[in-house]
């Protein structure tokens, strides 16, 4: 059973979803670390780039490719915005302690970059969720699988 719900969770909207997040990853990654390598801004403004430019990509990417969502409305929009704070600030605000903990012999210039990282894996897991299933949504999708599971025990 959990398999079954497992296998409608990860399915091609999931492997669209990596597509589109290794291109805003790519995008956004290069801004955070060339902000706070290059330019020397502090963690949070180079993390907060970061996912300002990529949010940006990801938004239309998603919208249009990954979910292939036709709504139009300030609601989604935002939804987005809402999604993406709460997923920056659990991933970084969580990041930076852990690494800072793991990682204290080191360099704060080491563990920002390492703590960038972690954030950056947290994000991606809760931002998916949160899109899929608050943002952009099909009407009733977690309904469906449920119902899909009961169907499925039917035949």
């Amino acid at each position: 059973m959990i398999k079954v719900k497992l296998k409608k969770l990860i399915d091609k909207t999931t492997y669209k979803f990596i597509l589109v997040g290794i291109i805003n990853t790519l995008v956004g990654s290069f801004v955070m670390f060339l902000m706070y390598n290059a330019f020397h801004t502090s963690y949070w403004i180079a993390s907060a780039s970061n996912y300002i430019v990529g949010s940006i990509v990801s938004f239309f990417l998603n919208k249009y490719y990954t979910f292939q969502n036709k709504g139009k409305s300030i609601k989604q929009i935002i939804y987005f915005i809402i999604n993406i704070v709460v997923c920056y600030l659990i991933s970084y605000g969580v990041a930076k302690p852990v690494i800072k903990f793991i990682m204290g012999f080191a360099g704060k210039h080491t563990r920002d970059n390492v703590a960038m990282v972690l954030g950056m894996c947290i994000f991606v897991c809760i931002n998916y969720l949160g899109q899929r299933f608050i943002v952009f949504k099909e009407d009733n999708t977690i309904e469906k699988i449920a119902n899909n599971d009961n169907e499925s025990n039917f035949h």
